[in-house]
């Protein structure tokens, strides 16, 4: 460097660093530009947070009334024909077979 730009060059790296500074401020993760992104990501989450609030209050319902205090009867045999088959002789049962395709489309989501 010539001798003339010496006493300039603490100046020149003060600067950068404030424009750095001052691009990350404007466009960085949480700068002043990423606003909408967060916001949008917040009612995203918000609506995955009462989606899975009302899954829990349905599985407690559930679970609740499979103790033996209070005891559904239709729950608990809706609970053993889905676990281990059991059926009435006076049901009619139908059989779907599916497509080769659709579990493969139902694991993948």
């Amino acid at each position: 460097m010539p001798e003339r730009m010496k006493p300039y060059s603490l100046s020149a790296c003060l600067l950068l660093v404030f424009v750095y500074l001052g691009v990350q401020a404007l466009t960085g993760e949480r700068g002043l530009l990423s606003g909408a992104a967060r916001e949008a990501l917040l009612v995203e989450r918000q609506a995955q947070l009462a989606s899975l609030v009302a899954q829990r209050a349905d599985l407690e319902m559930r679970v609740r009334y499979l103790r033996t205090d209070s005891l559904s009867r239709d729950l608990l045999e809706e609970r053993a024909r889905a676990v281990i088959g059991f059926s009435d002789p006076r049901d009619y049962l139908i059989r779907v077979h599916a497509s080769p395709a659709a579990p493969t489309a139902a694991a993948a989501s």
